[in-house]
């Protein structure tokens, strides 16, 4: 057979052929459609170059991905292998943008066909204002009280104060950051902690790792009671003096281990004395102020000491 007729055999009914092949092909293509599978989940958003910019308001975190098409195709991507990103580059000015949400595929995600990449949102509105930084301090949060009978007399934080970023309209209202609640209660001696600090807004970012060390000095208290104003008396004197002191009152302070101990006690009368019995000659002396017996109680006059002058008796 010779060519030509090979060649009029080959275009005769030419359009009914091409038709057949485009139908094959449209068949072949719509079996694959409806014989891929769709796989779901979310993962972060990133916003990338932002530059001189920050987000002044909420957007979405997390982006819904959908991917589409074979079974050990899809499902041998690892979900960190699909980035979602906005690209802020263009937005330099505070204001208001509609922005489309981005997708690239890496690591696993490469080489697989087909391979169909969906994204919900599509965009996200965002509000941009100017990145401003500040340095704040940051102040201890408590909660529960220690041990009775102890009290948290210190505690230092390190860092005490931290930087900030964030939109210039938030940043201008922080004045200080706190940490997270440090729990006190039933504590009875000191202890050393690390604390996260807590910001007020995703919007912030602390420069550093966010956290700062804290120290907290937990004390005993030891009960105290003050009696005010309480009468000196002079005792042993001789019957030929009389005494004269500079003042005739003092303070008693009083501390113990028990508080009820210390509340009942009352002092009696010449509780506190001076003790002239050593004296012979009229003059001025300076006589330690001594106290009566007070059992477990540790008792502390004020002041310790006082100027007698001693005459004869006329």
């Amino acid at each position: 057979m010779s060519a030509k007729m090979l060649f009029d055999r080959a275009v005769r009914n030419w359009p009914a052929k091409v038709l057949s092949l485009a139908l094959a092909i449209i068949l072949f293509v719509f079996h694959r459609m409806v014989t891929l599978e769709e796989r779901f989940y979310s993962v972060p958003l990133n916003v990338e170059n932002l530059n001189s910019m920050m987000p002044s308001g909420t957007y979405p975190r997390m982006v819904r991905v959908t991917l589409r098409g074979e079974s050990h195709g899809i499902y041998s991507i690892m979900e960190d292998d699909i980035e979602i990103f906005v690209d802020m580059t263009e937005y330099t000015l505070p204001g208001i943008y509609r922005v489309p949400v981005q997708w690239r595929k890496k690591g696993t995600a490469l080489g697989i066909d087909p391979l169909q990449i969906n994204v919900d949102p599509s965009e996200i509105v965002f509000s941009l204002d100017n990145r401003m930084s500040r340095i704040v301090p940051v102040r201890a949060n408590f909660r529960g009280q220690p041990e009775s009978g102890f009290i948290m007399t210190s505690y230092s934080l390190a860092p005490n104060q931290i930087i900030i970023d964030g939109p210039a309209g938030l940043i201008s209202t922080i004045s200080e950051l706190s940490t997270e609640l440090i729990d006190l209660e039933g504590r009875q001696s000191n202890f050393i902690m690390t604390a996260n600090i807590l910001t007020p807004s995703p919007l912030l970012v602390i420069r550093g790792r966010g956290t700062t060390d804290f120290l907290g000095n937990i004390n005993q208290v030891i009960p105290v009671r003050n009696i005010e104003n309480f009468p000196i008396t002079i005792t042993g004197l001789r019957d030929l003096f009389s005494g004269d002191l500079e003042f005739d009152v003092g303070n008693i302070h009083i501390e113990g281990e028990n508080q009820e101990e210390i509340e009942s006690f009352e002092p009696p009368a010449g509780f506190l004395r001076v003790d002239a019995s050593e004296i012979s000659e009229p003059g001025m002396y300076i006589l330690p102020i001594l106290t009566g017996d007070t059992g477990s109680l540790s008792i502390i006059v004020d002041p310790s000491e006082v100027n007698i002058w001693i005459h004869h008796t006329e």
